[in-house]
């Protein structure tokens, strides 16, 4: 049986900007993202693959089409609603972590619960559950300036994923990392989405961090010019 649609971008633009500083970022994409997908997408700087993650989630507005997630017209939604569904059923992951550098690790990491208004006891076991599963027990009542780049990054990704999100939106997450820690904040990517079916979709310049996904959307000028599965060694490529 062929996974559910968990978002859809019908013929969606994105303009910046007027006259002899208008920016298309996107250009009429369309596009389907099934439940428990792992996706990247890939492009030359400046085509448009921020844009597109800002659009599909909400935190950027679209200048034309309809984005459908989970069946609602996420840009229909009034701004409270779009916030909280954002707050509920998202996680997002920055290549700069995006850490409140006052807070120790598990304080970061239970944010999205307290912010729900989930108990501090039952935020503070869930925070410290998930620092444990992804090996930080010992780290989780330091700051960010005492963690390492790696360390970081798994905080923010113990962050995005603490509440079992629908999707976690990731931005070039292992670009600030060397080579191994990157390899860690992967393996994790991959272990929460075959754990928790949680669909992802990755930004990223790296290729090696493409091949461990199950599509790679490619964009140039603000369109989708092919999509590659690598696992099923097939490409499309699009006019």
């Amino acid at each position: 049986m062929e996974p559910s649609v968990l978002i859809e971008a019908i013929e969606i633009w994105k303009v910046f900007g007027q006259g002899e500083n208008r920016v298309e970022a996107l250009r009429g994409i369309d596009l389907k993202i099934h439940s428990g997908e792992m996706i990247a997408v890939m492009g030359p700087s400046g085509c448009g693959k921020t844009s597109l993650i800002n659009c599909l989630s909400g935190i950027d507005s679209i200048s034309r089409g309809r984005i459908l997630i989970e069946g609602q017209d996420l840009h229909q939604m009034k701004e409270k609603e779009r916030d909280l569904y954002r707050l509920q059923k998202m996680g997002f992951v920055f290549q700069t972590y995006n850490l409140i550098p006052v807070l120790s690790a598990v304080e970061n990491v239970e944010l999205p619960l307290l912010a729900q208004g989930i108990s501090t006891r039952t935020a503070r076991h869930r925070a410290t559950e998930i620092l444990t599963q992804i090996g930080l027990k010992n780290r989780m009542h330091h700051r960010p300036a005492e963690l390492s780049g790696g360390q970081a990054q798994r905080v923010a990704l113990a962050r995005a994923i603490v509440n079992k999100p629908r999707v976690i939106w990731a931005d070039e997450p292992t670009g600030a990392l060397d080579r191994e820690s990157g390899k860690v904040v992967l393996d994790l990517f991959e272990h929460f989405h075959r754990v928790y079916q949680t669909t992802i979709v990755i930004v990223t310049h790296d290729p090696k961090v493409a091949e461990r996904t199950e599509r790679v959307i490619y964009l140039d000028s603000g369109q989708i010019i092919q999509e590659r599965f690598p696992k099923l060694k097939k490409n499309i490529t699009y006019s």
